[in-house]
């Protein structure tokens, strides 16, 4: 056990955060773990007051260490450096590992690249900042230590990091529209979200890019205000539009064989942790989104549309 003597007052959390360099986070869950004393006293509250030549003990946990399942699958490098990973997910995989899941996650494959955060309170965490859908793909990003973890989480409560999606859907939206309506989870089916009145407060902004040939399908863009679970295929849903392949949320039509929702993050932005510079990154659409927009749409009209300078220009 470590110790040292404050030399100032304050919260214990504040004071713990500056002396070992650690984000307020991790220093939160170090007392909420009973690794802390004041005065030779086990304190579990952060905002405990610390005082002039009051005596801090604390004691880091060995993070335990997992193991990955074999993975069969690859994912794309986007961008990478000391401090962050950005990867263009592709379809099928599930981010986070789960006692139902059975299967290779994306945090088994960053296992076997071999990046993990050690942290101070002994769990141990694979940088994970934002989730993507199973079915869904595109951008994400990853962090690759703890200093770059507490900066891009603050980002993306502030919102000054965030996505921009694209996603075909069975009917055209009368006009650019922002959806803002409450998102819980459905009373009637609990593998669903829905809007409900009272629920957590979500907003979203849909333009229209690129009409199809024949079948008046539409490509559209995507731009979320709030992070909730579904929240474009919720909102779009409550429209009466569907994303082709989205049967959970009522999309039907059978001559459109998609074996997943045709729903892309494509372009991400953030703020750099270490450098403070702002960084954009482009995730290439995969296959199978691509074919179909060969298929229905005027290619050239939907390339054009799908410049990044376009879509971010929202």
């Amino acid at each position: 056990m470590s110790n040292f003597t404050a030399k100032e007052s304050g919260r214990l959390d504040k004071i713990l955060s500056i002396e070992i360099n650690q984000s307020r986070n991790q220093v939160n869950k170090l007392i909420c773990d009973e690794l802390v004393k004041v005065n030779n006293k086990i304190v579990v509250k952060s905002s405990h007051k610390i005082k002039i030549e009051d005596t801090i003990e604390y004691i880091f946990k060995e993070a335990i260490k997992k193991e990955a399942l074999d993975v069969d699958f690859d994912v794309e490098i986007l961008y990478e450096d000391d401090d962050i990973l950005v990867v263009n997910k592709p379809s099928g995989v599930i981010i986070h590992p789960a006692p139902s899941v059975k299967e290779p996650t994306l945090v088994d494959w960053l296992i076997k690249k071999g990046i993990s955060l050690s942290t101070i309170s002994g769990e141990e965490r694979h940088g994970i900042v934002h989730r993507i859908d199973k079915e869904t793909t595109g951008a994400l990003v990853v962090a690759k230590n703890n200093e770059a973890h507490q900066k891009l989480s603050e980002q993306l409560q502030d919102k000054s990091m965030g996505r921009y999606y694209l996603a075909i859907i069975d009917c055209p939206l009368k006009d650019d529209i922002v959806v803002d309506k409450p998102i819980g989870r459905s009373q009637a089916n609990r593998l669903k979200m829905a809007v409900l009145n009272g629920a957590k407060e979500a907003k979203s902004l849909f333009r229209k890019l690129s009409l199809s040939k024949i079948d008046k399908r539409e490509l559209i863009s995507a731009k979320l205000y709030t992070g909730r679970t579904h929240q474009i295929r919720v909102h779009l849903a409550s429209l009466g539009r569907h994303i082709i392949g989205d049967e959970l949320y009522g999309f039907s039509d059978k001559r459109d064989r998609n074996n997943r929702v045709q729903l892309h993050a494509y372009i991400l932005y953030l703020i750099h942790p270490s450098t403070g510079k702002k960084m954009q990154f482009v995730a290439p659409m995969f296959d199978d989104m691509i074919e179909l927009l060969n298929n229905k749409f005027d290619i050239d009209e939907v390339k054009k549309q799908i410049r990044p300078e376009n879509i971010v220009a929202i």
